[in-house]
């Protein structure tokens, strides 16, 4: 493969791919899509329902091809020949009703490659680990939706793979499920597996991801490590003085916004500016501004999203996640 290989000292990745196109019936679904993956990364694929995080992932695995394009895994030029290695979540849940829950899982190990009898001990052992010891035993039809989920997630995981892909895993699970995912996530990624999500939430991407690859319209605007995207857009201040005015003022940059106060101070919010907060501050005690408070705050992840993304793809994740973007 071609393009932009890690350099030296760079950490070795379990994911490569440059280029990577797909069409479905002349509708372009993934356009020119690059990504790279350190291994031990937790990895995130934000967009909106429809960008082609789908699409996107079933390349990488080889479940369809592209149209153009190359991608590595684990070192391989084609997925299948390391496909005992990776554990591979589905969007689309699917368990056998009439299976026990332990069959389940160790059913999902065989498909690559784990005996069943290990399968079964395994399976025991996680649903032991994650509170759900008492439900090994019955059909996956007698299980809430969360539990039936959270037993194809342990499916995913029990031939212990070095890549684990996970597409929209918090989908259907309360925020108590959320929660436990997210911590085995990052367990993962401890123990050195590269775990790699899509998700529409922006939440989960940034409190899981080390890196972030934002996707809208089929194409991949940034890719990168998460307070890169956010350094997008520049560091606010919030200021309160408690003079209104004064030749300080002068220190303030042009575009400070002011709210006035009733005893004559005032807040003043405006960008960090690119010489560092330390100047203003020095100018701030000469001239006596009397600083009552001073607070800066980097832009969130959801601010770099519509920043790089733009405008429509923010508002499709709005629609998608309305509470969480009040």
């Amino acid at each position: 493969m071609t393009g932009n290989a890690a350099m030296p000292g760079d950490p070795p990745l379990a994911i490569e791919a440059r280029g990577l196109v797909k069409r479905f019936d002349g509708f372009t679904a993934v356009d020119g899509v690059d990504l790279s993956v350190p291994e031990g990364a937790v990895y995130g694929i934000l967009g909106p329902n429809g960008a082609g995080k789908t699409t996107t992932l079933r390349m990488l695995l080889g479940i369809i091809d592209p149209d153009a394009g190359a991608r590595r895994l684990l070192g391989a030029e084609r997925p299948h020949d390391v496909a005992h290695a990776i554990g591979y979540l589905p969007e689309e849940r699917g368990l056998y009703p009439a299976m026990k829950a332990v069959d389940a899982i160790a059913f999902v190990g065989a498909l690559r490659g784990l005996p069943l009898k290990e399968g079964r001990r395994r399976g025991r052992e996680l649903l032991e680990q994650h509170g759900l010891g008492y439900a090994a035993d019955r059909q996956i039809r007698q299980l809430s939706k969360g539990m039936a989920q959270q037993v194809q997630i342990l499916g995913t995981l029990v031939h212990k793979p070095r890549l684990a892909v996970f597409d929209e895993p918090f989908s259907g699970l309360d925020a108590l499920n959320q929660g436990k995912l997210e911590r085995m996530m990052r367990g993962l990624a401890e123990q050195g597996t590269t775990v790699i999500f899509s998700t529409h939430v922006i939440s989960h991407a940034e409190r899981l991801c080390d890196d972030v690859a934002i996707i809208a319209g089929g194409k991949v605007p940034f890719a990168g490590p998460v307070d890169v995207a956010r350094d997008r857009i520049p560091a606010q201040v919030r200021l309160e003085t408690r003079s209104g005015d004064g030749p300080w003022r002068a220190a303030l940059p042009v575009d400070a916004r002011r709210d006035g106060k009733t005893d004559g101070g005032a807040f003043w919010y405006f960008p960090l500016p690119e010489s560092g907060i330390e100047p203003l501050l020095r100018a701030l005690i000469e001239g006596e501004a009397g600083i009552l408070s001073l607070s800066i705050e980097r832009a969130g992840l959801h601010d770099a999203f519509v920043a790089i993304a733009g405008e429509a793809a923010a508002r499709a994740l709005e629609e998608e996640n309305p509470e969480e973007m009040q």
